[in-house]
């Protein structure tokens, strides 16, 4: 996902240094292959990166401590939620979270959404799937 994203913002913005913070060295070096031009990995660089980021762009899940698989720790989910920087998250529904509404809804469709898929969680525990 990183590399995905990490392309795309070179496209659109040739110029800009980027910085890929990867939660392992397989995320940061993808993320340097697909054009970041400085690259770190691990809880303390997230940590200093978001001290002066400008912006922060990565999966729901890292904002949520242990998510990820584990990947993020709550050290790393509070420097980015603290972080001033302009944080753009993209919603993933993976590692046991899941984010209502995608799109520019009312309230009340997001509050449907959260219990329709209650619902189905519900069901899948109760079937035994993940």
């Amino acid at each position: 996902m990183g590399c995905a994203v990490i392309a795309a913002v070179k496209r659109k913005f040739p110029g800009q240094a980027i910085y890929g913070i990867g939660t392992n060295s397989i995320a940061t070096a993808a993320m340097l292959k697909a054009g970041a031009d400085y690259g770190a990995t691990g809880e303390n660089p997230v940590v200093v990166a978001c001290r002066d980021a400008d912006v922060v762009i990565g999966p729901l899940g890292i904002v949520i401590a242990d998510s990820l698989t584990g990947e993020v720790t709550p050290k790393m989910a509070c420097a980015v939620g603290q972080s001033r920087a302009y944080k753009l998250f993209l919603p993933v529904n993976r590692c046991n979270h899941w984010v209502a509404g995608t799109e520019n809804l009312p309230l009340g469709e997001y509050i449907r959404q959260v219990v329709e898929r209650l619902e189905e969680w519900r069901e899948e525990q109760e079937n035994g799937a993940d």
